[in-house]
């Protein structure tokens, strides 16, 4: 007992400490002090952000996308007054400028993102982007009047079917011409 008596003291300014160093350089990387806590969850058709700003109106908000990232910025003013009659004595509540940036994953459609405000909520919606599918290119040539087989090419069902042949050029006809003329003698 002796020796908990002696540590509680200590551990008690310990903490205060620790919320000092806290409160003093916890304040973001740009120096404005605070920032709206924020959800961000993955749904099959795209990701929502539910953005915490009690006390905004949506005019006091700005929510950008530029390659590939999500903005958002504003402003909370502070509101306290001190007078003769009233004074503070916890202040937790944080004012100032925010600014909060999201790289977005590939695979989204960022000229559909949908944003609405109520009750202090921002929610943002952004679309993934259809993913392309593979589609079956038909190749034409003069392959009619072709044996079954000839000329055929194999396509993704496994079935065989003739698509085309390349069409043969003058040269290439008198060449095989000649080849024909050259055989029909040895025979």
């Amino acid at each position: 007992m002796y020796r908990t008596m002696l540590t509680a003291p200590v551990f008690g300014l310990r903490r205060e400490i620790d919320r000092l160093f806290e409160d003093t350089f916890s304040q973001g990387s740009n120096g404005t002090g605070w920032s709206p806590a924020v959800n961000i969850r993955e749904t099959p058709d795209g990701f929502h952000f539910d953005v915490e700003l009690a006390g905004f109106k949506p005019e006091d908000v700005e929510l950008t996308c530029d390659n590939a990232v999500l903005t958002l910025r504003g402003e909370r003013h502070e509101e306290r007054k001190e007078g003769d009659d009233a004074r503070y004595h916890l202040v937790e509540r944080r004012y100032g400028e925010f600014t909060r940036s999201f790289q977005l994953p590939q695979g989204v459609n960022d000229d559909a993102i949908e944003a609405e405000f109520d009750n202090g909520l921002l929610r943002v919606r952004v679309p993934k982007a259809e993913i392309p599918q593979p589609r079956r290119i038909d190749i034409q040539g003069a392959s009619q009047g072709r044996p079954e087989g000839q000329g055929a090419i194999r396509g993704s069902t496994g079935s065989e079917k003739d698509r085309s042949v390349a069409k043969e050029t003058p040269a290439a006809k008198s060449q095989n011409q000649r080849g024909e003329l050259a055989g029909a003698g040895s025979r």
